[in-house]
């Protein structure tokens, strides 16, 4: 119970400091009740100024006219700062005679400092230099027919007055610096926040790649397959070539198994995105795809070059007859993973719109000055990528952006000697570059 109550303690006491550093750090003239505020100061002001005129001796003692100019002296500030410069002028333009016919001197000067405290710190520093050449004349003019002998006198009149015109501008400079430093944190905020849903919107759109590279190629193949096991059971039903119909089921399952493998890992990803998210912590470091990184949080690598010839087995298995060249060195795997998919997306359009039996699909991959070029070319009919029955899809769309993922161009159209062409020039790191 005692360390909950000393806790609730310093709680509370640390609260009133932050509202006390909250009110001080606050600009005075968008401050709220800013006039209300100074009315109570004003009012607390003149309590004080009677208490110094009953119980001080300085100058004369007030009479009528005295407790006029006094009362004028603070009246105003209750709009010392909503108009800091008229305040200070009807504040010294009752003090000046005030002080010329020799009433009390000291009650009035909390409320003229009050006044220039208040022009100092809302004014620039040039205005403040020209109000402190406006006040100190007439008041060591005044002071010097009042009190003729008193050159000390002058001195210390001279220095409250700097003294406090320096303060209000070293607050005015102070509450400046914790705007600024407030602003900077707010904009630092707002960056973050809008550079983790740029990553989050990133992620997202790499994960839809990846699932429609994946899911594309999958079921184009298990299609084809499917359809050389139909034709293998209806060609020639009283001779039924068995090994061809296991061969071609078997290359199903295969698929089947390696895509339901692929699929389990991009999944993975995007779980792991999720808390990640959850948690406030960075997509791209959950997920660990982004540009550079050489596997998927951890759970396997990044499809890569040396996947290329599994690619190009399993359109061999779907009827196209594959050439695969490969001279390529030191490719870091974001560049490895881009190249692997536009060559996946560019064999499974092959294969899917290729429209002859006997089609031919030459992939080349080779590094030269310091970029590495992808060629994938068939001599089918030559339908463009993304175009099913009739329809717009996203392979093109995805391939120009992998290729933009890692720096790259990506071109796509007809081939020199018919049928379609895909090539692709993917920039290497001078850093990863061997």
């Amino acid at each position: 119970m005692r360390d909950r109550a000393a806790a609730a303690g310093g709680g509370t006491r640390f609260r009133r400091i932050e509202r006390v550093m909250a009110a001080v750090n606050r600009d005075p003239l968008t401050a709220p009740h800013r006039t209300r505020n100074d009315a109570f100061i004003a009012v607390g002001l003149t309590a004080l100024a009677v208490t110094l005129a009953l119980f001080v001796d300085d100058g004369r003692p007030l009479g009528p006219p005295g407790w006029a100019l006094l009362a004028g002296a603070h009246v105003p500030l209750v709009w010392r700062r909503s108009r800091p410069l008229l305040v200070l002028l009807a504040v010294a333009a009752c003090a000046t005679p005030y002080h010329a016919l020799d009433y009390n001197h000291a009650v009035p000067i909390p409320a003229t400092l009050l006044a220039l405290y208040t022009v100092a710190a809302t004014g620039t520093v040039r205005r403040t230099l020209l109000i402190a050449v406006v006040v100190l004349g007439p008041t060591l003019i005044v002071n010097s027919f009042t009190n003729p002998d008193g050159a000390l006198e002058l001195l210390r009149i001279s220095g409250w007055i700097i003294a406090v015109l320096f303060f209000g501008v070293d607050a005015r400079f102070y509450r400046q610096y914790v705007a600024s430093i407030v602003e900077r944190a707010e904009r630092a905020e707002r960056t973050r926040e809008e550079e983790a849903r740029r990553r989050v919107a990133e992620e997202r759109l790499r994960i839809a790649r990846d699932l429609h590279d994946l899911l594309a190629h999958s079921i184009t193949l298990i299609g084809v397959q499917t359809s050389v096991a139909a034709h293998v059971l209806t060609a020639d039903p009283d001779r039924l070539d068995r090994k061809a119909v296991a061969q071609a089921l078997d290359d199903i399952a295969g698929t089947c198994r390696t895509a339901r493998g692929e699929l389990r890992t991009t999944l993975e990803v995007l779980r792991a995105n999720e808390v990640s998210v959850s948690v406030g912590g960075d997509p791209m470091n959950s997920s660990g795809s982004g540009s550079g990184s050489g596997c998927a949080d951890g759970r396997g690598p990044l499809p890569g070059l040396d996947g290329l010839p599994g690619l190009a087995q399993t359109a061999r298995a779907a009827g196209a007859e594959v050439e695969l060249s490969i001279h390529a060195d030191g490719v870091p795997p974001s560049v490895g993973a881009a190249a692997y998919r536009i060559v996946q997306e560019a064999l499974t359009n092959a294969v899917r719109h290729g429209g002859r039996d006997d089609l031919t699909v030459r992939v080349g991959l080779r590094t030269a000055e310091r970029t590495l070029r992808v060629s994938v070319t068939d001599d089918g009919a030559g339908c463009g990528p993304g175009a099913v029955d009739g329809t717009s899809g996203f392979g093109l769309v995805g391939m120009r952006e992998r290729a933009r993922s890692v720096g790259g161009t990506l071109d796509a159209g007809p081939g020199p000697a018919g049928g379609f062409e895909v090539t692709a020039a993917l920039p290497l790191p001078r850093e990863e570059h061997r």
